[in-house]
C-alpha cells in the first residue's frame, strides 16, 4: 500500500514562525509536536525587499556560525553583521531559532533542487529522495565545518540537528495531510506523531551513516532506511 508522502519540492520553504523564545526548539518539536508555520512560496517572492532582508540575515548567521557557537550568539550580533536593526529582525523572525530554521530550509531546498530531486507521489521515490537529501546535507555541512574554525567540526550541534528535523518533519506532515492513508491508523498515531517519529528516524539514520568511517554510498543506505521508515508513516490499524 502506498505511503502518503507525495510532496513537491516547492513545499520546502522557510518557516516563518517557531515557538516562543522561552521554549527550546527540541521541546517544540519533540513534545508539542506542532508543525512549523510555512509561508507560501508566493509570499516569499512577491516583495524583493523582504527577500533581500531575509537573505542578509541568513547570510550573517551562516557567517557567524563559522567561528561562534549558536547558543552564544545574540540577535544584536546577527543584526549588526547583517546591517539591519533589531526591529527589522523581529518583523521577519520571532527569534534566532526561527532564523536558523529558515536558513536550513533554504539550504535544504537548494540542495534538492541541485540534485534534481522531484517527489512524484510514489512512496519509494518520495521517501528515498528525502533521505538522500538529509544524507547529502549532513555530509556537506560537516565538510564545510572541517574547512573552517567551526567549534563543531566533527558533528552538528543540537540546534542545527533540530532545525533539520523540523524541515523534514514539515515535509512529511504535509504529505500525510494531503494524502491520508487508505485505512485508518490507531487513534494515538496522529499525523503530527507519525511525521515527528519518521523525521527523527531519518535524521538519526543519516547521522549514523555520515559518522561511520568508510560509509557506503548514500544511495545504498537510503534504500535501507526507506524500508525501516515505511511502517512508521503507514502503521497498520489495530
Amino acid at each position: 500500500m502506498a505511503i502518503p508522502t507525495a510532496i513537491s519540492a516547492a513545499s520546502i520553504t522557510p518557516s516563518e514562525t517557531t515557538p516562543d523564545a522561552a521554549s527550546s526548539p527540541v521541546e517544540s518539536i519533540s513534545s508539542n509536536l506542532k508543525p512549523p508555520t510555512v509561508a507560501p512560496a508566493s509570499e516569499e517572492s512577491q516583495d524583493p525587499r523582504i527577500r533581500r532582508t531575509r537573505q542578509l540575515l541568513q547570510q550573517a548567521l551562516a557567517q557567524l556560525l563559522r567561528t561562534r557557537d549558536f547558543d552564544k550568539l545574540s540577535v544584536q550580533e546577527i543584526t549588526d553583521a547583517a546591517g539591519v536593526n533589531r526591529a527589522t529582525f523581529y518583523a521577519h523572525y520571532p527569534d534566532k531559532f526561527a532564523l536558523l530554521e529558515c536558513m536550513v530550509a533554504g539550504r535544504f531546498h537548494a540542495l534538492l533542487a541541485g540534485r534534481g530531486v522531484v517527489f512524484d507521489g510514489t512512496c519509494t521515490n518520495a521517501i528515498t529522495g528525502i533521505i538522500l537529501g538529509v544524507c547529502d546535507f549532513l555530509a556537506q555541512s560537516l565538510t564545510q565545518n572541517a574547512l573552517t574554525d567551526c567549534p563543531s567540526a566533527s558533528q552538528l550541534p543540537p540546534h542545527m540537528e533540530t532545525a533539520i528535523v523540523a524541515v523534514v518533519r514539515g515535509m512529511l506532515l504535509d504529505g500525510i495531510r494531503n494524502h491520508p492513508p487508505d485505512s485508518p491508523t490507531p487513534p494515538t498515531a496522529s499525523p503530527e506523531l507519525l511525521a515527528a517519529t519518521a523525521a527523527w528516524a531519518i535524521y538519526g539514520a543519516a547521522r549514523e551513516w555520515v559518522q561511520t568511517p568508510n560509509h557506503p554510498p548514500s544511495e545504498e543506505i537510503a534504500a535501507t532506511v526507506q524500508r525501516l521508515v515505511a511502517p512508521i508513516l503507514h502503521p497498520q490499524s489495530a
